[in-house]
């Protein structure tokens, strides 16, 4: 009997639409911009998957999802497994499902991307962790047995929960010093909440709290507590504080009131909970023309947040172009659809105020030249081209630095800049015993891979405690 032929799977090019908050409405709003995937829609995207057996899409993630596997288990119908397959790897899948820039990583390196529209793998693993909720909430791990030992993480963003949790799941006593009095870090009080409900950062942190790890909020190291005070109490330390230290340009005007830096103005909105005044009664001065300056992820939610919060007219002043914009394009596109403006090739040159209030920003036009060091284009002033544009309030977001409030009080800890100097693989310090990771070492960077910087500091640190016992 003839081997029967099987038939080739039909491949659909285009992934599956995901419905969205009508532009007009969410403009004025902070429920989030996309409703995901529901049951039927999840499962024909995951039946888009080709399995491919190198797995290019898993070489992508920063902390190794089995991208193939859970989709698989989609497929079949088995979200549960899909949802155990993604938590083995992911402590957040539910923020990493919104926030990660899959198009730089996981789906970036989609075989079926190279000719077709990638798999739609960060709207999959979103459906997977908002499943698993419905049914019950986040599956945490059994911890192993006790070891005894005792480590301190601090700050409690991407790198120190995903530390903190593997470093619990191996069994040590896990401390969090969280200088705020919500933990969270960036997740909470940088995102806005039309991008990443705080609901959602509040069950993954449950979760942490479900394997014994214990959190203190209010707690600023290197003020409260120094490093040597953390060792002496402490078995070893991992250091994810982030790089949370305003940036301004340094050009006249910034002292005017309506000047925000993007790390005040989206921390008073989302920590402080500003936009939800006045149940939250806390002061924020949106104005009515508001400027952003800069193009990265931050300039955007501030300027969609700004929208929200009532302003008449947003404009983003970038001093590239939209080619250029580190945002991500989902994140450009859902702007526009919401009426934001874009000043492109455009450099601010003085804030001009009235009274001691803003009044507007000088600007002048770039031409872009040959490629430097980032390669992208380097922008020059074009002579004679300056020009005002009104506005009330300027929202600085052209990025952060290294606070320096622990690490310029950490004796023998070797900086670069501010930033500690940490092994890549290990996150090993020149402390013994202390641990980092996140933006604290590299800079501003994505969640996901300041996730994988705690996931390889959990293995050193467990390795090093490890020892210690022998």
């Amino acid at each position: 009997m003839a081997e029967e032929k099987k038939t080739p799977k039909k491949l659909n090019p285009k992934r599956t639409p995901v419905r969205e908050q009508d532009p007009a409405l969410r403009r004025r709003n902070f429920e989030e911009v996309s409703f995901g995937y529901g049951p039927e829609e999840a499962a024909l995207e995951a039946g888009r998957c080709l399995g491919c057996k190198n797995k290019p899409c898993v070489a992508g993630c920063p902390v190794g999802v089995p991208i193939p596997e859970f989709i698989a288990a989609m497929v079949n119908g088995d979200f549960a497994e899909a949802y155990r397959i993604i938590r083995s790897a992911n402590v957040m899948p539910a923020v990493c499902g919104r926030v990660c820039p899959q198009e730089n990583q996981c789906e970036g390196a989609c075989t079926l991307g190279k000719k077709h529209e990638p798999v739609a793998i960060g709207r999959l693993e979103r459906f997977c962790a908002g499943w698993q909720m419905e049914k019950g909430g986040g599956a945490s791990s059994e911890p192993a047995a006790s070891t005894g030992m005792k480590v301190a993480v601090v700050g409690s963003g991407p790198s120190g929960i995903t530390c903190a949790y593997d470093l619990a799941r191996l069994g040590h006593t896990v401390t969090v010093f969280e200088a705020l009095h919500e933990p969270g870090g960036v997740l909470f009080y940088g995102i806005p909440e039309f991008r990443l409900p705080k609901k959602i950062v509040a069950g993954e942190i449950d979760t942490l709290r479900q394997m014994g790890v214990r959190i203190r909020t209010n707690s600023v190291a290197g003020k409260l507590v120094s490093m040597e005070e953390l060792m002496k109490e402490f078995d070893a330390c991992f250091i994810g504080v982030g790089a949370g230290l305003p940036r301004f340009m340094g050009i006249p005007g910034e002292d005017l009131n309506g000047v925000y830096s993007a790390n005040e103005f989206l921390t008073r909105t989302n920590l402080m909970r500003a936009y939800r005044f006045p149940e939250y009664d806390t002061p924020i001065k949106t104005g009515k023309r508001v400027a952003v300056i800069g193009g990265g992820n931050v300039a955007m939610d501030s300027a969609r947040t700004a929208m929200r919060l009532g302003a008449q007219e947003v404009t983003l002043v970038y001093r590239r172009s939209e080619a250029e914009l580190p945002a991500r394009a989902e994140e450009v596109h859902h702007g526009k659809e919401e009426g934001l403006r874009f000043e492109m090739c455009t450099l601010p040159t003085r804030i001009i105020g009235e009274g001691g209030w803003v009044k507007s920003i000088e600007c002048v036009r770039m031409e872009l030249c040959e490629m430097d060091k980032s390669g992208r284009r380097r922008p020059n002033p074009l002579a004679g081209s300056e020009f005002e544009i009104p506005v009330d309030t300027v929202i600085m977001a052209i990025g952060t630095g290294a606070n320096p409030l622990l690490t310029g009080t950490a004796t023998g800890l070797a900086l670069n800049r501010g930033y500690i100097v940490a092994d890549p693989e290990t996150g090993k310090t020149s402390v013994q015993g202390v641990y980092a990771g996140g933006d604290i070492v590299t800079g501003a960077a994505t969640v996901i891979s300041a996730m994988g910087a705690g996931r390889k500091a959990a293995r050193a640190i467990h390795e090093y405690l490890s020892c210690m016992k022998r």
